[in-house]
């Protein structure tokens, strides 16, 4: 008879823990409650003396004991309160895994990472995953994998490729960054880790992260540190970049690609990695190919064009294809300021005259041609009869800056490069360029631009300076910014040729 009582006592099957277990715990603590004992280590383990105590007290192995028992109550009992106590433990291990190499190392001896991804998987496949207890267990694995080399390989063997891609399916914020962190810190120590993650294999975990960042954002730097490395600095974004245009179609359904649509996710991605390219402007260094291939897709997105309607907002717009003709002309724009600012104008490769050679500023021209003028001078224009017609080839800017963005890529290029400054002239954009220097309110900053663009253009070019000096003379280039320039026409009385010279300071400020 007395068997029937210990069967009907449940406390056992909750916490089938060891006494052992709970007693190390109970006195390292002073408490005699298992989830008061753990509140009590956590902030005990928040400091370097707690955690090094504590290492020599073998908590850890303690811990992990504690959460393969409670995988294994959850398991056949489902006793979903103990994803509390299962927290509490994640917790634990993460401060005490943080920086503390004795702990860092018996969690992998002690097969820490079989034990907490057993919980991961078992929560992340669940229908309603446990983001706390997932962000948690990622922590843990995020400082192990600081712990070193080896750290790190185990880490990637365990759950590259499948478990990852399970962990960035939960989708979240709260559990994105710290899976970015494990990832890239473990392939930070092995680099080849960084080309599995564009293979086959590797690349569902990449679209999952971006799938979850574009739609849930990402709040810490792991995101961009792993997608410049992938992208930009391992040159897989002409390889990848196609594969993010139909995550979210279902499988064996057709596509009807009328003009090359974009998926939101590719405008994510190229709205980070064009913030990547604005902060970290003088150490990502982008490839040749990764330059082109930007290059055709900012050439896809010029299809937009026919029937945008004048922005409202900068970038991000809202709209796929508009943010992705922004954000590939800002990269483009970052790309060709690269080279100036390393001054290797003179190496072969130079990525700008590789773009040049591609047509690029031909492309600009054309672009910034079929722009309606700004609307300064679009009020200022007369109603003409006739300038209904005129101005339906005429397109608004689809972004707030579109106009400005062309006019500092133009600018970047033409930087101490002779070949493309004469490559202004010939085209006929010298009147074009000098007409951006003025305020837009289209476009921010479009005068500081085009200003500086057609200082540019015209340093050390004396057939450029003449172009412009001619066009003063005959009144079309009306540019008092040409003064701002710190330059003045000048006529030479014997030839009555026009040239600019430059305005003695004392006369700037008149």
């Amino acid at each position: 008879m007395d068997n029937s009582v210990a069967m009907g006592d449940t406390t056992f099957l909750e916490r089938p823990i060891s006494e052992d277990t709970l007693q190390l715990l109970f006195q390292a603590s002073n408490s005699s409650n298992l989830e008061n004992s753990l509140e009590i280590l956590i902030q005990n383990a928040k400091s370097d003396s707690g955690r090094l105590e504590l290492a020599s007290k073998r908590i850890l192995p303690a811990v992990l004991n504690i959460v393969q028992s409670l995988a294994l109550a959850s398991y056949h009992h489902h006793h979903h309160h103990n994803n509390q106590t299962l927290s509490l433990c994640f917790k634990l291990l993460r401060n005490l895994c943080a920086g503390e190499a004795a702990n860092q190392a018996s969690f992998i001896e002690l097969n820490g990472l079989a034990i907490v991804w057993n919980v991961l998987r078992s929560d992340a496949g669940s229908s309603g995953p446990d983001h706390g207890l997932v962000r948690w267990g990622l922590q843990v694995l995020a400082n192990v994998s600081l712990g070193g080399k080896q750290h790190q390989r185990a880490i990637w063997e365990e759950l590259y490729p499948i478990g990852f891609a399970s962990l960035a399916r939960v989708g979240t914020k709260e559990t994105c960054d710290p899976l970015c962190m494990v990832i890239y810190t473990c392939c930070d120590g092995n680099p080849e880790c960084f080309r599995q993650l564009s293979s086959d294999d590797g690349w569902p975990v990449m679209a999952e992260i971006v799938r979850t960042a574009s739609s849930a954002s990402f709040g810490e730097d792991w995101l961009k540190l792993l997608l410049s490395r992938i992208f930009l600095e391992e040159s897989q974004l002409p390889v990848l970049f196609p594969k993010l245009q139909f995550v979210d179609v279902p499988e064996g359904e057709v596509i009807d690609s009328k003009y090359d649509q974009f998926s939101f996710e590719q405008a994510f991605l190229l709205q980070i990695l064009s913030e990547i390219l604005k902060e970290r402007l003088g150490d990502v260094t982008v490839s040749k190919d990764v330059a082109l291939f930007v290059f055709e897709i900012f050439k896809k997105s010029i299809g937009i064009l026919e029937h945008a309607m004048r922005g409202n907002s900068g970038l991000p717009s809202g709209f796929t294809g508009v943010d992705v003709l922004g954000y590939s002309l800002t990269i483009l724009r970052d790309i060709c300021a690269q080279d100036g600012i390393r001054g290797n104008t003179e190496d072969a490769n130079d990525v700008v005259d590789v773009l040049l050679s591609y047509g690029l500023i031909e492309l600009l021209l054309s672009l910034l041609g079929a722009l309606e003028p700004p609307a300064v001078i679009r009020k200022g224009l007369i109603q003409i009869k006739n300038q209904d017609s005129a101005s339906c080839y005429s397109k608004p800017c689809p972004y707030k800056g579109f106009r400005r963005d062309m006019v500092a890529l133009i600018g970047n290029c033409v930087y101490r490069r002779k070949h493309a400054q004469d490559e202004i002239r010939d085209r006929n954009g010298i009147l074009l360029l000098l007409q951006q220097c003025v305020t837009d309110e289209d476009n921010p900053f479009l005068r500081e631009w085009g200003i500086w663009s057609v200082r540019n253009m015209l340093e050390g070019n004396d057939e450029n300076q003449k172009v412009v000096a001619e066009l003063e003379i005959q009144g079309s280039a009306d540019v008092p910014e040409i003064n701002a320039l710190g330059l003045r026409v000048e006529v030479d009385q014997r030839t009555r040729r026009a040239k600019l010279v430059n305005i003695p300071s004392c006369e700037k400020s008149l």
